[in-house]
C-alpha cells in the first residue's frame, strides 16, 4: 500500500509505521520464515504495491494461491484485526485486484512461456540435464559448432540434429576442437530425450519470450503483475530453479544500464530460493552471485523467498539489503543455530531479543529490516505486516481461464511454430547428400553394367573373329584338299597313261638290258618322280 509515495509495510510494536523506499527496493531483499508463518501474504501486498507505483512484477506461484492477486479480498474479521494493528480502517483499505498477466511454462493454466535452445545457453541447459564436466564441455563446443555452421537451436531436435552431426563427422571436427568420443555425446542425447519427456518440447521453441513485453502497465498505470504457475515445474526443483535464473540472465542482458532510479524498473519475486543452489556448480553459483550483484544496476530489484536465511549462499546474502523474517523454528541444535545466524545478521535493537523474538512471532508478524534513504540497514523491529488488498487465496480455474485469454499477449504468444532451423537445414543437407550418393551408385552402376556390356561384346567380336578364322582356315584346308584331290586325279591319271607308255618304253628298255630287272629299275625311277 502506497502512503506519502512510500510502500507502507505495517507497524512496529510503538505503533510507528514502517515504509519501504521505491529507491532502494533495487538492492534486493528476502523473505523467510517457516510454513504458515505469513510469507506468501507478504509477497503478495509488496507485489501489489509495487505495481500500485507503475513498477512490473514477476512472481512465481508454487502453490496455486499467488492467482488470487487477479481477485479483490473481503474485509473479513481476521483482515480487519490485522488493519487495526496498522492504524487502517475501512476508509482507508479499499480491497482490489491487480492487473495480473498468468504464465504456464506448460501452456497448461497460463499463456505458454517460452525460450530457445540458443537462448538457454550450454551452462544452463548442462544443469537442466546434470551433465558432468566432460558432458558440459562437450555441450559448449556442440553450441560453437552449432553457431560457426550457422545452425540455429531453437527446440530439442534442433539440439539432437546437431549431436548426431558432430558424432556423425567427429573425426572431421577433432582436429580443431579435439577428441569428442561418439559415447560421450550419445549420453548427452539421452539427457536431451529425458529432458523431452520432462516437457522440454513444450518450453524450448518459438515464439520465444520477449522480455520486453514485461514492461506493460494497465490502463490506469499500474504495473503489469507476471505470475508464472509452478505448480507442475516444482516437482523438478532444477529445471524450475534454472528456468527463473535464465529469466533473471535475459533480463539482466536485454535491460541497459539505468544506475539508481526513483523506483525500480521491475521486481522479481523468485519464491523457494533455495532450490535455485541445491546442487549448483562452483561456476554455476559464481554465475548467480554475479547476476545478483550487478542487476540492481539495470534497476531490477530481487527478493529471495526462502524458509531460512542459511538457504541462500553468504555471497548472495550479503546483497540482500531489505529483509523480512518471519517467525522460526528451533527444534533441534540445527536449527537453533540457524536462527541464532538469522538473528545475528540484524542490527541489534535494544527494546527486545532478536533471536527470542523470531521464535515467538506470531502469523503475520515479521523481523523487519529496511534500507534509509543512504542504503544503510535500519535496526531490527518487529512489525505487523499490512495485508494485501486482493483474495488471500486462488480464483478458480474458469476464472483463470479467462483471466488468460483476456491478455493482450494471449495472442502473440499462445500458438507456437516450428521455425526453419537446424534440423530442418540438416534433414534438406541429409537429403541432397542422400540424393548425390544415390546419383553417384546409379551413375557407378550403369557405368559397370556399360563396362559390362562392351566386356561382353568384346568376348562375342573376339569369339566371332575367331570363329571366322577358323571357318576360314577349314575353307582353305578343304580348298586346298579338295584342289589336292583334284590334282591327284588328273595327274595320277596322267601319270598312269605317262607311266604306262613310259614303263612300257623302260620295259622295252629294260628287256634289252636284262629282262625283269629292268622294268623294275624303270617303274621305281617312276614312282620317285610322281611323289616329287
Amino acid at each position: 500500500m502506497l502512503k506519502d509515495g512510500k510502500i507502507l509495510i505495517g507497524r512496529n510494536s510503538d505503533g510507528q509505521d514502517i515504509y519501504l523506499l521505491p529507491q532502494m527496493s533495487n538492492r534486493h531483499g528476502l523473505v523467510a520464515g517457516a510454513t504458515g508463518t505469513g510469507k506468501t501474504v507478504t509477497l503478495k501486498a509488496l507485489a501489489e504495491s509495487f505495481s500500485e507505483i507503475g513498477v512490473p512484477v514477476f512472481i512465481s506461484d508454487v502453490k496455486g494461491d499467488i492467482s488470487g492477486m487477479a481477485a479483490a479480498g473481503s474485509l473479513s474479521e481476521s483482515i480487519k484485526s490485522k488493519l487495526s494493528k496498522t492504524g487502517l480502517n475501512e476508509d482507508n483499505f479499499k480491497p482490489q485486484g491487480s492487473p495480473v498477466t498468468f504464465w504456464d511454462i506448460f501452456g497448461e493454466k497460463g499463456i505458454p512461456l517460452r525460450t530457445t535452445i540458443s537462448e538457454m545457453g550450454p551452462l544452463l541447459l548442462s544443469r537442466i540435464m546434470d551433465l558432468n564436466d566432460l558432458q558440459s564441455n562437450l555441450l559448449s563446443i556442440a553450441f560453437r559448432i552449432a553457431d560457426e555452421n550457422d545452425l540455429l537451436l531453437v527446440d530439442t531436435k534442433d539440439l539432437k540434429a546437431v549431436l548426431n552431426f558432430i558424432s556423425e563427422n567427429s573425426k572431421a571436427f577433432s582436429a580443431e576442437y579435439g577428441h569428442m568420443s561418439k559415447t560421450s555425446l550419445a549420453a548427452i542425447l539421452r539427457a536431451v530425450v529425458a529432458l523431452e519427456i520432462a516437457g522440454g518440447d513444450k518450453f524450448f521453441g518459438e515464439p520465444a519470450l520477449r522480455i520486453q513485453d514485461w514492461f506493460q502497465t494497465s490502463m490506469d498505470g499500474r504495473g503489469m503483475i507476471h505470475v508464472l504457475n509452478s505448480q507442475s515445474l516444482i516437482g523438478n526443483g532444477v529445471l524450475y530453479s534454472t528456468f527463473l535464473l535464465w529469466l533473471l540472465s535475459e533480463l539482466f542482458e536485454t535491460l541497459p544500464e539505468v544506475g539508481d532510479l526513483e523506483k525500480p524498473r521491475m521486481v522479481f519475486f523468485f519464491d523457494e530460493a533455495h532450490l535455485l543452489f541445491n546442487g549448483a556448480s562452483k561456476v554455476l553459483l559464481e554465475k548467480i552471485e554475479q547476476v545478483v550483484k550487478l542487476i540492481r544496476s539495470k534497476g531490477v530489484g530481487i527478493f529471495f523467498c526462502t524458509q531460512s536465511p542459511r538457504d541462500i549462499p553468504d555471497g548472495v546474502l550479503a546483497q540482500l539489503g531489505n529483509k523480512f523474517e518471519h517467525a522460526l523454528h528451533a527444534y533441534t541444535p540445527s536449527e537453533q543455530k540457524a536462527v541464532k545466524a538469522a538473528a545475528a545478521s540484524f542490527r541489534e535493537n535494544p527494546a527486545f531479543d532478536t533471536y527470542d523474538t523470531l521464535l515467538s512471532l506470531g502469523i503475520g508478524e515479521a523481523i523487519v529490516s529496511l534500507l534509509d534513504e543512504g542504503g544503510v540497514p535500519g535496526m531490527a523491529e518487529r512489525a505487523s505486516i499490512l495485508p494485501p488488498k486482493c483474495s488471500l487465496g486462488s480464483i478458480d480455474d474458469s476464472t483463470l481461464d479467462a483471466e488468460v485469454k483476456k491478455s493482450q499477449l494471449f495472442i502473440k504468444y499462445h500458438e507456437s511454430f516450428d521455425p526453419d532451423s537446424a534440423y530442418e537445414f540438416l534433414m534438406r543437407r541429409g537429403l541432397e547428400e542422400a540424393a548425390e550418393a544415390e546419383k553417384a551408385e546409379r551413375e557407378a552402376a550403369e557405368a559397370k553394367e556399360q563396362a559390362k556390356i562392351a566386356k561382353e561384346e568384346a568376348k562375342l567380336a573376339e569369339k566371332a573373329a575367331k570363329e571366322k578364322e577358323r571357318s576360314e582356315k577349314a575353307a582353305a584346308k578343304k580348298k586346298a584338299a579338295a584342289a589336292k584331290s583334284i590334282g591327284n586325279s588328273i595327274f595320277g591319271t596322267i601319270g598312269r597313261e605317262v607311266g604306262k607308255s613310259v614303263g612300257s618304253g623302260f620295259g622295252k628298255f629294260g628287256k634289252t638290258l636284262g629282262g625283269n630287272a629292268g622294268a623294275s629299275l624303270g617303274r621305281g625311277i617312276l614312282n620317285t618322280l610322281f611323289k616329287l
